[in-house]
């Protein structure tokens, strides 16, 4: 993806007080190796939470953590992009 693409993500994470609780979300196809790459973005603090589509081919990833700024919180997202398959929300 471009160098741009965060940018109205951050704009609008730069109007809030850091350090915060970030939700992050995610659609991952449901497969063990790309759920746990997922998981892997994140601490073992973070509180995540897992819900299956009726088909079961997917796995929504719904992510709670104490985020330092909003340069972190862009990271997190530059790394999921690179799990095949998955979709930012």
């Amino acid at each position: 993806m471009s160098e741009g693409t965060f940018d109205k993500l951050r704009e609008q994470l730069e109007l809030q007080e850091w350090p915060n609780v970030y939700l992050f979300k995610f659609i991952v196809p449901n497969t063990p190796h790309l759920l746990a790459q997922t998981t892997a973005l994140f601490d073992e603090t973070a509180h995540i939470q897992f819900h299956e589509s009726s088909n079961a081919k997917f796995v929504s990833v719904s992510v709670k953590e104490m985020m330092l700024d909003v340069d972190s919180i862009i990271e997190v997202y530059n790394k999921a992009q690179k799990i095949e398959g998955i979709i930012s929300l």
